[in-house]
């Protein structure tokens, strides 16, 4: 029986020779075929087949001998503390573009790299709100997103949750850069491709160099979409 794989499109990067994490995860939830929790162990190859390893409702991905990733199921139980309307969201966006752009250490990644087109990259560029802790943007999913039915890809949906997520770590004064290790999520009704959407993200705790944080695709008028969990790891400086 031919092995099971997956393979991450060079489109879908983050850093310019790796894969964007939450498209990362996203496969992998999609494998699973059950809400999941993916750790990244390593930083996803692209356009290259990854094997799939399956025990039960856990799932690694592997290149060669290499554990790329791995998931399990969990639940995704958050409720996001603010529901800001798309004009709310958008001029967040608007005030935070220039200081969320400004030296981007990954000016191509397929979520929230300014170098990206509009229809090619995600161009979500989150901004704090006003009187919150809080960060938001808008999003209008393009249409090459979406599968036969005019749905997102649920990747795709992954994406959108995980870089936004990294807003309240990385608008922080933080001694290091920070990367994604681990990003689980519960989607809800589909997202329909051509329609705006709203992305919030919020802090949740940290533990000396762990920060952990959240986001949520929402309608305009404020129904949940999808949630995520994110643990994000400081790297050490020099």
């Amino acid at each position: 029986m031919e092995a099971e794989t997956i393979t991450i499109p060079r489109r879908c990067n983050g850093p310019p020779g790796s894969a964007n994490g939450g498209y990362a995860c996203g496969l992998v939830a999609d494998v699973a075929g059950v809400p999941v929790e993916v750790s990244l162990r390593v930083p996803p190859p692209l356009e290259r087949p990854l094997r799939v390893v399956r025990d039960g409702e856990r799932v690694e991905v592997r290149d060669g001998d290499t554990l790329v990733a791995e998931g399990g199921r969990t639940d995704v139980d958050l409720e996001p503390p603010v529901r800001p309307d798309l004009e709310a969201a958008t001029d967040a966006s608007r005030r935070g573009a220039e200081l969320w752009t400004r030296d981007h250490p990954f000016p191509t990644c397929v979520t929230c790299g300014p170098e990206r087109e509009p229809g090619d990259g995600l161009r979500i560029f989150p901004g704090a709100l006003d009187g919150h802790g809080e960060f938001a943007a808008d999003w209008t999913p393009h249409p090459t997103l979406a599968g036969p039915d005019g749905a997102v890809l649920a990747p795709w949906v992954w994406a959108a949750l995980d870089c936004p997520s990294s807003a309240p770590v990385l608008m922080a004064e933080l001694e290091g850069p920070c990367v994604l290790a681990r990003l689980g999520a519960r989607l809800f009704e589909p997202v329909e491709a051509g329609s705006p959407h709203v992305v919030v993200s919020w802090p949740l705790e940290s533990d000396g160099r762990k920060h952990h944080t959240a986001s949520a695709l929402l309608t305009p008028s404020g129904e949940l979409r999808g949630v995520a969990r994110a643990l994000w790891i400081e790297l050490r400086s020099g």
